[in-house]
């Protein structure tokens, strides 16, 4: 079950980069992402009332916390990288250097262990993005897009950090999506409508990337949290020296 949730994972987060590209072409970033959260809040609109009646305030304020990180923050830097040229491709692989840096994290903070094997790993994943910036730099990319998403990965390590912290009391995973989708989806549809954009784009390609992005984030933030709360359940105590 492990090894098929981390496959899924892979497909389902990889396919949102190609969400976030189409829809780079079709509204600006700010539009999607708040339509995109109105669809998903919709949907999972029926476990919120649980989590009213269940969830204490101090539950309620780090949902927001994880909301804000793993979400809004982070898809900021994504969305905004795609709409300053950024290359799915080249987001996807500045994201995936943040299990490494998570594990990192949690081992100078001394609740992991980080081995040999996890060093050479962060060491050759950030040789590879180096590399792969570099050939985005050369063909026009600014190094300020560049650092959108490395923004972004940074703010969901962080987010991860606090979830695996916070996982011995979780709430129930369709409650936490619930609750940061409608935090998510305030959070987006304030802003943006201030700033004038929230007027959906009358196009097909608008409306095909919101469903695209609503229906992989549901999916890949879900997996994203079951696996991130086992790993931090199962995880072995740091070595004592």
């Amino acid at each position: 079950m492990a090894t098929f949730r981390a496959v899924a994972l892979v497909l389902v987060w990889s396919s949102g980069f190609i969400g976030t590209e189409l829809g780079a072409r079709a509204a600006p970033p700010t539009t999607l992402l708040a339509w995109r959260f109105l669809v998903t809040a919709v949907v999972l609109l029926p476990w919120l009332p649980r989590a009213v009646r269940g969830l204490d305030r101090r539950e309620w304020a780090r949902q927001a916390v994880l909301a804000v990180l793993c979400q809004c923050l982070y898809l900021v830097g994504i969305y905004w990288a795609a709409a300053a040229g950024v290359p799915a491709g080249t987001s996807a692989l500045i994201a995936s250097l943040q299990p490494a840096v998570v594990l990192a994290a949690a081992a100078l903070l001394g609740s992991r262990q980080f081995k040999f094997a996890h060093a050479c790993g962060l060491a050759l994943g950030s040789t590879g993005v180096a590399l792969t910036a570099a050939g985005d730099l050369n063909a026009g990319v600014s190094i300020t897009a560049l650092v959108l998403p490395l923004s972004a990965m940074l703010s969901l390590a962080m987010g991860t950090l606090l979830q695996q912290r916070w996982s011995t009391a979780a709430t129930p995973l369709m409650q936490s999506l619930a609750i940061q989708a409608v935090i998510s989806a305030g959070f987006f549809t304030a802003y943006t409508a201030v700033v004038g954009d929230l007027a959906p784009a009358p196009t097909t390609a608008f409306w095909t990337a919101t469903a695209w992005t609503a229906l992989a984030g549901t999916g890949s933030y879900g997996l994203y949290y079951l696996i991130t709360t086992a790993m931090a359940r199962n995880a072995p105590a740091p070595c004592s020296t």
